[in-house]
């Protein structure tokens, strides 16, 4: 996943578009989503943003 980074306020992590490991800032959001049966839910997920080129991950939590 990542490791700490200096000054604790982000992580490293690698970033696909720099190609390297990149110190990151990760947050939980909550989104909404449209489920099957129409009804709407809120479900976490992880975003993860590189500081250096703003390119920006999500990641369901509790998804296997």
């Amino acid at each position: 996943m990542g490791s700490d980074a200096p000054g604790g306020d982000s992580r490293r992590e690698t970033c696909e578009n720099c190609c390297r490991e990149t110190p990151h800032d990760v947050t939980v959001d909550l989104l909404v989503e449209r489920a099957a049966d129409s009804s709407l839910a809120r479900r976490p997920y992880r975003v993860s943003t590189c500081r250096e080129c703003g390119a920006e991950s999500r990641q369901a939590i509790g998804q296997t």
